[in-house]
């Protein structure tokens, strides 16, 4: 939105852009336009100055022109007919004997982004490939990739292709390293710039000469090539031995990308190449940028699933500073969980009890889940069942001990599982059940019918009036459609019968495929060597949440299939009863008002009989 005023001075800098006393006096001259750019960044339309900026680029002072061409290179797809005015100067300055007057004009050339003026820039970028100077050669091997992008279609050229394969031997290895930057952008639909022995060689020899982001291209790329024996493979990994513990965690990081690629048949070498980037990945996460720390952070979870011991022993090295945001401070607790052993358990313990009484709730949320016990208890029946009778025990009151939704879930699924078990599980419940209305988390809700169903099955007199409340309030007050649709779902499943209902809900109490607790077997490199130095350990710590929301260690993915039919998911031995005048619910044994199993909510009056 233009600022007010703006139209009395633009009209007063054009005043003064024409006036010959002011274009006389060059310092007057450069103040002038020097205005005008800082009103464009300022938001004000200052583009009916075009015609006057453009006489003002025939100059010789350098710092004029690179103000000029800032304008004209904002405002030129609004004036593209006055932008061809531009390019005979543009020609002029490419001729300049100053090379960076023709750098310059170069740049300015391919920045004007007009498809009707490729023609006018291919002949200068042509000539600017064999320009004895180097800064010329870098601008004109990245205008080819802009002109390239601004016309995708056009055919390739192939002279243009093989200068550029000629100028990956250029002695400046910025122009190297541009010409490997266009010609990925050239030859995208063809699989980006081919790599074969000679120029892998090449660009490995001299990749020392390249800076940091020039060096992490060149590895990055170098991941295409396969050596061609072994002897080959070994002199390549001495060449990036270096590389791999180099004090920049971007070379590092491509460096070890290229290790994985090109030893994805060497386990051992794999292996030792995370131990070598032990100590980089350490220094990456004292880093005074937050965002370096974090994403070194969540490449060493990557390096944990192969190497679980890889930072045993700089555990304290994760402890959670107090200025630390709350992302970095959940990824830590995340790396120490994953570094427990017996030797630090009882100091981790003591640090993680600390976050939770951390003033950012999510971080504190995070501590409670790394210890939590009942969690972990929920998890230790269902892999090993021989230990249920000593977690039964210790059930009994700890519901006033949880805080976190996740530990609600735990209990609730181990009262519905192990109920018969647990003397006071009728109890718990109906607390729960009698706070139902205020309970905000929707996992508990779902967890909470599913346990009080299961603890009717096994003990039904204690649990009849309680169970009829919760599916009453859950099918004609709750709001959220997930639990009223599962509350409808097993109310129509009574319908069917305690046999149906078992069948149903009393599945497996653990999964004995598991076998002994051992901890979680390593993984083989290849299984994430890819993904290394790449946007997905950033986004692993997300699906790992939300997989430890789940309520219950059976949950699995339900894939929704266009032609189920949920009728016969819950057909009925006696299909006959459904017809009939007695209603088949063995909760309330009295006549059914309808026959229709899949009635809306608002005709289940038959519910209420669950509350008597």
């Amino acid at each position: 939105m233009p600022y007010l005023g703006s139209e009395d001075t633009v009209r007063e800098l054009r005043r003064a852009l024409s006036n010959p006393n002011v274009q006389s006096d060059q310092l007057r001259y450069r103040n002038t336009i020097l205005k005008v750019i800082r009103l464009m960044s300022q938001g004000v339309d200052v583009s009916g100055l075009f015609s006057e900026m453009v006489k003002a680029c025939a100059t010789v002072d350098i710092v004029q022109k690179k103000l000029v061409y800032v304008f004209l290179c904002s405002y030129a797809t609004l004036n593209p007919e006055l932008s061809l005015l531009v390019i005979n100067t543009l020609r002029k300055d490419c001729q300049d004997p100053n090379p960076m007057v023709r750098s310059l004009a170069l740049r300015n050339m391919t920045n004007l982004r007009l498809p009707s003026l490729v023609e006018y820039v291919e002949q200068p970028l042509t000539v600017g490939l064999r320009d004895r100077a180097a800064c010329v050669r870098r601008v004109a091997v990245l205008g080819w990739a802009k002109l390239h992008n601004l016309q995708p279609s056009s055919e390739i050229d192939a002279a243009v292709v093989n200068e550029l394969y000629g100028l990956l031997r250029d002695p400046d290895p910025v122009v190297m390293v541009n010409c490997l930057r266009a010609l990925e952008e050239i030859l995208k639909e063809e699989g980006g710039v081919a790599i074969n022995k000679p120029i892998a060689h090449h660009l490995l020899n001299r990749l020392k000469e390249c800076d940091v982001w020039g060096q992490c291209d060149v590895l990055r790329i170098l991941q295409r090539y396969r050596p061609q024996s072994e002897d080959e493979l070994f002199d390549i990994l001495s060449l990036l031995d270096a590389s791999l513990v180099s004090p920049h965690s971007p070379i590092m990081a491509a460096t070890l990308g290229l290790f994985l690629s090109l030893c994805s048949g060497l386990p051992a070498v794999s292996l030792a190449a995370l131990e070598r980037v032990r100590g980089p990945l350490l220094a990456a996460c004292g880093s005074a940028s937050r965002e370096m720390r974090f994403t070194a952070l969540c490449h060493i979870q990557l390096l944990l699933r192969s190497v679980p011991g890889l930072m045993g022993a700089h555990y304290k090295r994760f402890f959670c500073g107090y200025a630390e945001p709350a992302y970095i401070k959940q990824r830590k607790m995340q790396v120490l969980v994953e570094l427990v052993n017996d030797e630090n358990v009882a100091m981790l313990l003591d640090e993680l009890k600390g976050y939770c009484t951390d003033v950012n709730t999510d971080t504190a949320q995070a501590a409670i889940s790394a210890i939590a016990v009942v969690q972990t208890m929920r998890d230790l029946v269902w892999v090993c069942p021989q230990c249920s009778s000593t977690v039964c025990l210790a059930l009994e009151g700890c519901e006033e001990a949880l805080q976190d939704s996740q530990g609600r879930q735990a209990l609730l699924w181990l009262l519905g599982v192990y109920g018969e078990r647990v003397s006071s599980a009728p109890y718990t419940l109906e607390v729960f059940i009698d706070g139902v209305r205020s309970e905000a988390s929707l996992g508990v809700k779902m967890e909470l019918l599913t346990a009080t169903m299961r603890l009717f099955l096994c003990r039904p007199a204690e649990t009849q009036d309680m169970l009829g409340r919760l599916l009453h309030y859950c099918i004609e007050e709750e709001t959220d459609m997930c639990v009223r649709d599962q509350a409808l779902l097993y109310y129509r499943l009574l319908h069917c019968g305690i046999g149906e209902t078992r069948k149903v809900l009393q599945g497996r109490r653990s999964d004995p495929s598991l076998g002994v607790l051992i901890g979680r077997p390593a993984d083989p490199v290849s299984q994430w060597a890819c993904s290394f130095n790449t946007l997905e350990p950033l986004r692993h710590g997300a699906v790992e949440a939300e997989s430890a929301s789940r309520g219950s260690p059976e949950h699995v993915t339900y894939d929704p299939k266009p032609k189920t039919d949920l009728s016969d998911t819950l057909n009925c031995s006696h299909p006959e009863k459904a017809h009939s005048g007695e209603c088949p619910c063995h909760l309330c044994m009295v006549n059914s008002p309808t026959s229709n199993m899949f009635t809306s909510a608002s005709e289940c009056s038959e519910v209420q009989h669950l509350k008597l």
